[in-house]
């Protein structure tokens, strides 16, 4: 089983943005991260597991912890009902990062995984530890 924490941040917010993930792949970490320009801390939080899937082996099993209810309900509960009602939320809005969901919902499928939310800020130590990396990557901008 592969454990993979995602984290995303923005220092505005649009502003420049840091992503970063920590995968153990059953005792072996990697760690990985990036930034952009002019973006926003809900494109960040997404690309945190868009960016951890793309490489893994679609045999693997996965679980992956994130403190944004925004990733995790949105690709467990939000995503069916977007794609059925033509990419339009609930108030007949076009759902924002459309882009990003489209790629993730195309990674969620290929994988078995298991989404987890943790508490932000609450003594876990890979979220803490991914939450610095995602600061540091939003500061090299």
């Amino acid at each position: 089983m592969i454990k993979i924490y995602t984290d995303g941040s923005c220092l505005e917010n649009p502003g420049n943005g840091g992503w970063a993930a920590i995968i153990n792949d059953n005792g072996n970490i990697k760690k990985i991260s990036g930034s952009e320009k002019n973006t926003t801390n809900n494109r960040m939080e997404l690309m945190a597991p868009i960016n951890a899937l793309k490489d893994m082996d679609p045999k693997e099993k996965i679980e992956i912890y994130t403190d944004s209810q925004y990733v995790k309900l949105g690709i467990t509960e939000w995503i069916n009902t977007w794609i059925k009602n033509n990419w339009k939320t609930s108030k007949k809005e076009d759902v924002k990062n459309k882009d990003l969901w489209v790629q993730l919902y195309n990674l969620n499928k290929l994988f078995i995984i298991k989404w987890n939310w943790v508490k932000a800020h609450a003594g876990n130590q890979l979220n803490e530890e991914v939450d610095l990396l995602a600061k540091k990557a939003a500061n090299l901008n």
